[in-house]
């Protein structure tokens, strides 16, 4: 019964994360990489991992634009256009919720428990080099992230 049990908790684990990527399309030669403005914790850690390998992190804000003659709010008809995206190489979007205080679970690994969506697309080719939808315990999500990118980025 115990190794039932061991076996389904594995299993469990196991299936916290789905990743897709494709090795060796991240070009860190000195590359600008976008990521939207904001975000909580996982967001804030992916901007600086991202620029502590060296790439050019820059953060876009966003700007309404009103389309129709109407002034009031719900008849607007609003758009919203990112800036500095044409110039990047690289698009991050980034899904979290807001991350939940875990001292148990996660005692050992950063105390927060994250759930997020993440992909990385290359703006040159409009290709999505990186999709990863998945939950964890802080620490343990950066150090995945880490393998990601090692595995994402050109010899």
């Amino acid at each position: 019964m115990k190794q039932i049990l061991q076996i389904v908790l594995i299993f469990a684990l196991a299936g916290c994360n789905s990743m897709y990527i494709k090795p060796d399309t991240l070009d860190k030669s000195g590359e600008t990489i976008y990521v939207e403005r904001g975000g909580w914790q996982l967001q804030h850690h992916i901007k600086d991992r991202l620029e502590q390998r060296g790439y050019n992190v820059i953060v876009g804000a966003k700007r309404a634009t009103i389309k129709s003659t109407f002034i009031t709010p719900q008849d607007a008809d609003l758009t919203f256009s990112t800036s500095d995206v044409g110039q990047a190489r690289y698009i991050v979007q980034i899904a979290e919720t807001q991350p939940t205080f875990a001292p148990i679970g996660c005692i050992f690994n950063g105390f927060w428990w994250w759930k997020f969506n993440i992909s990385i697309a290359d703006n040159k080719t409009s290709k999505e080099i990186l999709n990863w939808s998945g939950r964890g315990c802080a620490n343990s999500t950066l150090r995945k992230l880490d393998d990601a990118l090692d595995q994402l980025e050109m010899e």
